[in-house]
């Protein structure tokens, strides 16, 4: 058997380890207790099962190599799947005026987030990635930039966390405060959509108010998704940069100008505005969606699998503050901007 082929299947035991329980994360989201009371997604829930497995046994070392495919590689290419979730038709349909609103507020956001990780101290790359995941689209994003961040698999784990415990309270706590204000349906799905993180946050909420909320946040959420590959490209860029001044005598790696995948995030974009993917068939959209998303919970599986409980605990309430605090920020700038335009 020669190295590589060796070296290959290698990988079997670990990816088939975080499919397994990737299968099992899928099945509990889909459970009313997880769906439609907690509103936990796949994603955090296989990474809390990686982390469990991690405080009762430890990590056996032919499962390794298999892991790391899964938290890079196969990660990667999840991520660049998103863009079929996109198409130019959708992001112009809601309007000049409320994609004004969902690009400012989410820059203004991405700012907050890293001045205040800043000032309370928070590490930098969790700080980085926490900034990230709030602003755009939660976990989606906090993976994209991990790939250039490349922070300790605590960090990664942390910020999902601290995002998807955010968002679940948005997921209660906006309707009531969209009836309160009186904002009308469009307004509130543009609300929603701008300042909740996760895509299923946004629909939740979005759907609890009216239909029409409900697409309308929709939409709004997947122009902020948009802001992913511009944001991730400013930060490869920063990284490589960071990594020179720190170590000017080091070898200069060569880092891409656009990282693969986000290019292919766009390439399936594009594909999807055009029409290319089928509506039925073995490659139809929705079977596309579907490996997409269990890419995604295989990846994640890496890293809960990576993850350590304690090291977690270490980090204390900071990032949880830092985290609401941008989110304030996000939410007030975007129903201000709704005011006044």
């Amino acid at each position: 058997m020669s190295s590589t082929l060796k070296a290959r299947l290698s990988w079997v035991p670990g990816v088939l380890v975080a499919t397994a329980l990737a299968a099992v994360a899928l099945q509990l989201a889909a459970l009313p207790l997880f769906k439609e009371q907690l509103h936990f997604g796949a994603l955090l829930l296989v990474i809390l099962l990686g982390m469990l497995w991690r405080l009762v046994l430890p990590l056996p070392t032919w499962a390794i190599p298999g892991i790391e495919m899964a938290k890079k590689p196969i990660l990667r290419w999840a991520v660049a799947g998103l863009g079929l979730r996109l198409t130019i038709g959708e992001i112009l349909d809601i309007g000049g005026t409320a994609l004004l609103i969902v690009s400012v507020s989410t820059l203004a956001a991405l700012a907050a987030g890293w001045w205040l990780a800043k000032k309370f101290d928070i590490p930098r790359d969790l700080g980085l990635l926490l900034g990230v995941g709030g602003a755009i689209c939660g976990a989606s994003a906090v993976v994209a930039a991990d790939t250039v961040v490349q922070a300790r698999k605590q960090d990664s784990a942390m910020a999902i966390g601290v995002i998807t415990i955010l968002g679940t309270i948005g997921i209660l706590l906006f309707p009531e405060l969209g009836w309160m204000i009186g904002l009308n349906n469009f307004d509130f799905g543009v609300w929603a959509g701008a300042s909740l993180q996760e895509t299923a946050q946004v629909v939740a909420a979005g759907d609890t108010y009216s239909p029409e909320s409900k697409e309308v946040a929709t939409v709004v959420k997947l122009v902020r998704i948009c802001w992913l590959a511009p944001i991730v490209f400013y930060l490869g860029r920063q990284v490589a940069k960071r990594a020179k001044a720190e170590s000017p005598d080091a070898p200069d790696k060569s880092v891409p100008l656009v990282p693969w995948f986000l290019v292919m995030f766009g390439v399936f974009a594009v594909i999807r505005s055009m029409e290319l993917v089928p509506e039925s068939g073995t490659f139809s959209l929705t079977n596309c969606k579907t490996v997409v998303k269990w890419m995604m919970c295989i990846g994640m599986a890496g890293v809960g699998l990576q993850t350590s409980i304690l090291d977690l605990a270490k980090t204390g309430l900071r990032p949880i503050i830092v985290g609401a605090l941008q989110w304030v920020v996000l939410g007030v700038v975007a129903l201000t901007l709704i005011k006044l335009l």
